[in-house]
């Protein structure tokens, strides 16, 4: 920098800057940054103790930053305080006219209502449930209702480096069942490799190409197969694997296939043929009549075993789901259901006495390049849910560190595996974490690291440092 131009006070305002930039960050941290090539003016740090009023550690805690997945824990609060511990998505089958001697001559609706985890074992019990109330034959179609969520058309998806297919990148969608996966079980103990899907829908196709190579390492398998998606005429979806497996070896994979309506479509059919039932097979669009009764309800688990899944294992979809539900539920002007996510956690922070002008949110579970918060602010929501009736459900949903979640490989020595709930965030140029650290004396911190910076990858040895940092106190 050529400091010949600026004034004198000016020029010691910049040394008192950059004398300090590096004091209000822990040693270590500061240490591993400097070695990572990652300049201390790309992360913001929030170290807060919950017991006392002093001893807190700001460094550019007012910065908005990209908190990638740590914006989880901002939807995950808002669904507790905003819905209750209680919550459950239901999803129905309904008629307007009751089966006769097992036929049901009208449409049979489905209306689904966002739940993030209705899964393959759950459709078979609730198909068989419809079976139950009396009905044998759908003679008429089955019709899809997803208008629970209105989504915004001009919402672009979010775009990894171009894969667009790979599980956690799969769009919310009222009608959303099972995930959108097929689960693709890989066989090279015998003579050939042998591929099978779960659940066979007619809609997918598996090409199955893969050559059976020398016994090898498993662990390195995917290594050595390429996985094709696409579609054929239009209508059948083809994943095709290519390449050789080792000889020995059973893996799997969870494969993001058709689109949430086909998927639904596809698997109440195969259940419902599977148990025996009868029908036309015919699937529409449309809107449930306010008359119609329903014969057969799936209710989801509660929230608090949702969140947990959102929290320690970062799950984007279920994040999603539960942001388009507040919305749904509590979003009262916004044009759509994405707007209205956004509108009823802005709400419920305002009502929490919180106003936070940086603050955006595109979907709730930081699978975003906009989405944006400061350090200083999830740093007090995260004391506000400490204090709140919900604390225990809330702090049990983070990773233990060590332990389980997202954070079951890091600090994994006895010293501090368990001794600290922490949310983790990652995209290309974003590595966080955010939680709750008890030190050594017991005490009880909340500490949050944001780092934007296009080396952010390397700045992982930096934020477990920032955790140990005050486990040590």
């Amino acid at each position: 920098m050529n400091f010949k131009n600026y004034p004198i006070k000016t020029l010691c305002c910049l040394l008192l800057m950059s004398s300090v930039v590096h004091a209000d960050l822990p040693a270590k941290v500061a240490q591993s940054l400097k070695g990572a090539g990652i300049p201390s003016e790309a992360i913001s740090v929030a170290i807060v103790p919950l017991e006392e009023k002093t001893g807190a550690q700001y460094h550019l805690a007012d910065q908005p930053r990209n908190p990638a997945s740590t914006m989880k824990l901002v939807t995950t609060w808002a669904g507790l305080h905003q819905l209750g511990p209680q919550w459950q998505w239901q999803t129905d089958l309904l008629a307007t006219a009751a089966p006769v001697k097992g036929v049901l001559n009208g449409p049979l609706y489905l209306r689904g209502k966002g739940d993030p985890k209705l899964t393959l074992e759950r459709m078979w019990l609730w198909v068989r449930d419809l079976k139950a109330a009396g009905v044998e034959d759908i003679r008429g179609p089955l019709v899809l209702d997803g208008s629970y969520f209105k989504r915004n058309d001009k919402v672009t998806e979010y775009d990894d480096d171009g894969d667009t297919e790979r599980a956690f990148m799969v769009e919310p969608d009222a009608l959303m069942s099972n995930f959108r996966t097929q689960r693709i079980s890989f066989d090279s103990t015998g003579e050939r490799v042998i591929l099978r899907a779960e659940p066979p829908l007619n809609q997918v196709r598996v090409s199955n190409q893969l050559a059976l190579s020398d016994a090898g390492n498993c662990a390195t398998w995917a290594k050595r197969v390429q996985q094709r998606l696409g579609q054929v005429n239009g209508a059948e979806f083809l994943l095709q694997y290519v390449g050789e497996m080792p000889a020995g070896c059973k893996a799997e994979r969870y494969v993001p296939v058709l689109n949430a309506r086909t998927y639904t479509s596809a698997l109440f059919w195969y259940l419902w043929y599977q148990i025996g039932g009868q029908g036309s097979g015919r699937t529409e669009d449309g809107v449930t009549p306010d008359n119609a009764t329903i014969l057969a309800s799936t209710r989801s688990p509660d929230l608090v075993s949702n969140i947990r899944d959102i929290n320690k294992f970062s799950n984007n979809l279920m994040a999603r789901q539960l942001y388009l539900t507040l919305g749904a539920e509590q979003g009262k002007t916004a044009a759509n259901t994405d707007e209205a996510g956004f509108e009823a956690i802005q709400n419920g922070l305002r009502a929490a006495g919180f106003n936070w002008s940086e603050l955006v949110m595109e979907n709730g579970s930081g699978l975003s390049r906009k989405e944006q918060i400061s350090a200083r602010h999830l740093a007090d929501l995260l004391a506000h849910a400490w204090r709140s009736p919900y604390a225990a459900e809330y702090i049990s949903s983070l990773p233990l560190v060590g332990l389980d979640g997202t954070m079951k490989k890091r600090l994994t020595d006895p010293a501090m595996a368990g001794m600290a709930h922490i949310k983790t965030g990652s995209l290309r140029d974003v590595r966080a974490v955010a939680g709750y650290v008890k030190d050594r004396k017991g005490k009880n911190w909340v500490v949050v690291g944001l780092v934007n910076h296009p080396d952010a990858a390397k700045a992982l040895p930096a934020l477990d440092s920032l955790i140990r940092s005050v486990a040590e106190k």
